[in-house]
């Protein structure tokens, strides 16, 4: 309607001029359309090359198993551009000798929006193989989940603005500044299910750490997931308060026991 106003008013004043001179003015040159506005990357507190590495402790084992998490590159994807990030995790050798386990998740995230544009979580438990994979269509709002054993079922979930899923979640968690008493929502999907997250920030601590003592945030995820879905209990992540944001702590009440996963070595 303003643009219309406009041109309606030029008008008028064209057809002013036009009386008091008795000819026409000359015609303006038409305007160049204008370019659009470059798009910009959002700021992030990590980089390719990016490695963590964690011991993941589990009930009386003081380390059960161990987890990486890396920042492999930025690259185009999707029409877009997108950080891909690869998490590897696997028992101790002595676990291992007992019982089969490996799991490796993956997600692009895009670099203008820090939205998920496909997740994947590839899983061995014994002689068990499933690979789960999540396409994001983030304008329409759905996603594609697939689950490939030896059949492949599939089915098109319907997703919240700003969904995460379980991986991008805590990359996406270090981009935001927080401070004590923040609280902020945070959807994510996983294994076909959304849940709803609020995150509530804790008081500020001084965390011993394999690193060394660090302050950080505690930050309390509060989940509601869907009917007959169990959402890990007393779950909480300590992030630093620097500018790296590095999960320094992660910690998981969950049926099996309750998972202590540390941050001992940065790279990159």
């Amino acid at each position: 309607m303003f643009r219309v106003a406009v041109a309606v008013c030029c008008a008028l004043a064209a057809v002013g001029l036009q009386a008091q001179t008795k000819k026409a003015p000359p015609k303006a040159p038409a305007a160049a359309p204008a370019a659009p506005a470059p798009k910009r990357e959002m700021p992030v507190p990590f980089k390719p090359g990016e490695v963590l590495e964690f011991d993941v402790g589990w009930s009386s084992y003081v380390t059960a198993g161990t987890a990486t998490v890396t920042v492999k590159e930025k690259k185009p994807s999707y029409n877009s551009v997108a950080y891909y990030m690869v998490a590897e995790g696997r028992p101790t050798s002595l676990l291992s000798k007992l019982y089969t386990l490996y799991y490796k998740a993956d997600t692009l995230i895009d670099v203008y929006n820090l939205l998920p544009q496909r997740g994947s979580l590839y899983v061995e438990e014994g002689k068990r193989r499933r690979m789960k994979t999540t396409m994001f269509d983030q304008a329409k709002l759905e996603a594609k989940y697939e689950v490939q054993t030896a059949t492949k079922v599939e089915r098109t979930i319907k997703l919240p603005k700003m969904t995460q899923d379980a991986l991008s979640a805590l990359y996406v968690l270090r981009c935001i500044p927080v401070k004590t008493g923040d609280k902020f929502n945070m959807p994510v999907t996983d294994a076909g299910d959304v849940y709803q997250v609020q995150m509530q920030v804790g008081a500020l601590e001084s965390l011993a750490t394999p690193l060394g003592t660090i302050n950080a945030y505690k930050i309390v995820p509060i989940i509601t997931g869907p009917k007959n879905s169990a959402p890990p209990r007393g779950l909480a992540v300590w992030i630093s308060d620097d500018a790296r944001r590095l999960p320094l702590k992660i910690e998981a009440q969950l049926a099996v026991g309750k998972f202590v996963v540390s941050l001992r070595k940065v790279t990159g």
